[in-house]
């Protein structure tokens, strides 16, 4: 299962504001649209998909794996607790781990 980074949404909403069209998922978080005047499409470049990110934050999908991720830990505290074993809070850290892992936004490099 993957991690949506960007709405739909937000990349139709820039593409509305600056002229390009048809915007199209190629792969998860790796957008192509047509640029004003342009017959043929480009990826959206990384420089706006990093400045989309920081101005609208978090998508939905992103806050249900924290949500996951934080009540899977507080589960795993309560456990250890009283069991008197360290294990599930190991495997909340590996779980917390994968998911910080997994909120890495890879952008791909623009020549």
């Amino acid at each position: 299962m993957s991690m949506r980074h960007y709405c739909d949404e937000w990349i139709q909403e820039w593409c509305d504001g600056n002229g390009w069209t048809d915007p199209t998922l190629v792969s998860t978080n790796f957008y192509w649209a047509f640029p004003p005047n342009g017959v043929m499409p480009e990826p959206i470049p990384g420089e706006i998909l990093r400045l989309i990110k920081s101005e609208k934050g978090f998508t939905q999908d992103e806050k249900r794996w924290l949500a996951l991720a934080a009540g899977v830990t507080l589960v795993s505290g309560i456990f250890t607790y009283y069991w008197h074993c360290p294990l599930p809070l190991v495997m909340a850290f590996a779980f917390s781990a994968v998911t910080a892992a997994r909120l890495e936004v890879e952008i791909p490099a623009t020549a």
